[in-house]
């Protein structure tokens, strides 16, 4: 099965990816990992992609896309995969859809992870990171014993300029702006299937699960 992985951020795409690709026994792809690859290895398009990155600039389509392809033609993906992270906006899908048919296959299915913006700000602004070991608290879902203080090691816990509110919002507006149309794109092609992202992260597992059964997976 070849699975599309969308959702906004704090839906909990990376920990629902895990879980549904281990269950389909296909391989989890991510385009973080596919670039720290390709820059590790110093491949050609590693080489392109770190310019881009250390420059502080978003790395080309064309770049990821060329990365992307590569990855899906390897022996482990031939049999099926799912992508998280990409595709981001509605042009990459359409280059998505163009090398899989190159590759003489098609995407099954994407997965939508819906969580509406309060839920979203509620999870990621309460994120707490210790200075010292740098394990990620929560203060309402996983608090240490002391306010302010990693159980682990003592250090100091402090709140990341990514877990601000003001910085989510502005997250969620690009998501809104880039992302979000491509759950029209896929919507029209009659392959998008949206699953509540909110309550335990096992209840969300059980019906993205139910779900790929309805189809198949």
């Amino acid at each position: 099965m070849r699975l599309v992985l969308v959702g906004p951020p704090g839906a909990g795409k990376g920990t629902q990816a895990e879980f549904v690709a281990a269950h389909l026994a296909v391989p989890k792809i991510s385009t973080g990992d596919i670039f720290r690859s390709n820059v590790s290895q110093g491949t050609p398009l590693g080489v392109q992609a770190k310019r881009y990155m250390d420059a502080g600039e978003l790395v080309p389509d064309e770049v990821t896309i060329s990365m992307v392809r590569d990855r899906l033609a390897e022996p482990d993906a031939g049999a099926g995969f799912l992508l998280d992270g990409f595709p981001r906006t509605t042009p990459q899908a359409v280059a998505l859809d163009k090398l899989l048919v190159d590759l003489g296959a098609a995407l099954d299915l994407v997965l939508e992870l819906v969580v509406d913006d309060d839920e979203v700000i509620r999870r990621l602004s309460g994120r707490r990171t210790c200075r010292g070991c740098g394990k990620v608290w929560h203060v309402e879902f996983d608090a240490p014993s002391q306010e302010g203080r990693c159980d682990r090691c003592g250090a100091e816990l402090f709140q990341r300029d990514d877990d601000k509110p003001e910085t989510i919002a502005t997250r969620l507006r690009e998501y809104t702006d880039k992302t979000a149309p491509l759950v029209d794109y896929y919507g029209a092609q009659s392959k998008l299937v949206g699953i509540d992202a909110t309550g335990p992260v096992e209840d969300v597992t059980v019906r993205a699960i139910d779900a790929l059964r309805s189809y198949g997976g």
